[in-house]
């Protein structure tokens, strides 16, 4: 019987890369992108479960819902030189930048490395040199007042603590390369 448990416990895991987690909200599961509106001129495009951009300059998949205190559990993959990033919080939801939300890099190439890939661009440097590209990946993001904390697969490898933005929509961003999104799950 521990041999079952351990077999349903292994195909129940596997499960959650397609099934929303119980308390959680998909924002994005391959059916559409009707919880986002598209900011800037990027491709992106339904690809089986995935989200994808590959060209046609910076752009944001921006949630139509601001978010305040929240988890956030996106998988992504990109090429080795892409330029992504997920931007929380966000103060306006037309006019995304760095400046204007909480940027979690995801950009192993950054000619500054100092807020490469996991650092939030501008506020806290990566606590972990881990390199994204040529693999599907997850972030889990958190975010709990003033405070935000980014694990990317596991190890912790951000923390924040600032009052800068409290509430906005999440933006998925393309800037360069092939950049994908898939199982994009939310809790409030």
């Amino acid at each position: 019987s521990t041999f079952i448990g351990v077999l349903l416990l292994v195909v129940g895991a596997g499960s959650v890369q397609t099934q929303t987690r119980q308390g959680w909200t998909t924002l994005f599961d391959g059916s559409g992108l009707a919880s986002f509106d598209i900011v800037g001129m990027g491709n992106w495009r339904v690809v089986g479960d995935t989200v994808e951009a590959t060209a046609g300059g910076p752009s944001f998949l921006v949630t139509k819902v601001p978010y305040g205190e929240f988890d956030l559990g996106p998988d992504f993959w990109l090429d080795p030189n892409a330029n992504s990033g997920i931007l929380v919080r966000c103060a306006d939801p037309k006019a995304i930048t760095d400046k204007s939300c909480y940027e979690v890099n995801i950009y192993d190439k950054r000619p500054d490395p100092s807020f490469r890939t996991g650092g939030i661009v501008h506020f806290a440097k990566p606590l972990a040199m881990m390199d994204a590209g040529g693999k599907w990946n997850t972030f889990e993001i958190s975010a709990r007042g003033p405070k935000l904390t980014v694990v990317m697969n596991g190890t912790k490898i951000a923390e924040l603590e600032d009052k800068t933005f409290a509430r906005g929509p999440i933006a998925l961003q393309y800037g360069a390369g092939t950049v994908r999104f898939r199982n994009v799950q939310i809790r409030q």
